[in-house]
């Protein structure tokens, strides 16, 4: 049974970092494509990030400069670092994945989500 949990999230100042960690199970996430979404209130979920089975990643060019998706293999955990948080960073970030290659930042590539982290930032 595939599941990924993110326990991570919390509230920072505007400029600050964070760090988003994703626990996967039932899978390893060397075969998997994994990406990071987030969903403010009132606003449709969008792609943040996503990396493939290998390692290649995807960004929207608007976010590229502030935010890095990694993952651990051996440890079967995705990351998501956040830098220089803006308020309008605010939102729901959820973790995905899907048995493909693609790194994709569309929601409907994924099959598989975690419950989501609230992640606030505050001026």
């Amino acid at each position: 049974q595939v599941q990924l949990e993110e326990p991570g999230g919390g509230s920072v100042q505007a400029g600050g970092s964070l760090r988003l960690p994703c626990a996967v199970s039932g899978f390893t996430s060397r075969t998997y494509a994994m990406a990071w979404f987030r969903q403010a209130p009132g606003k449709e979920r969008e792609g943040v990030a996503a990396i493939d089975r290998d390692g290649v990643t995807n960004y929207p060019p608007t976010l590229q400069s502030r935010f890095t998706i990694s993952k651990d293999n051996a440890k079967n955990i995705l990351y998501l670092q956040l830098n220089s948080l803006k308020t309008e960073d605010t939102a729901m970030y959820y973790c995905a994945a899907e048995r493909a290659r693609l790194p994709s930042l569309q929601v409907g590539w994924y099959e598989f989500w975690g419950q989501g982290t609230q992640v606030t930032v505050s001026s």
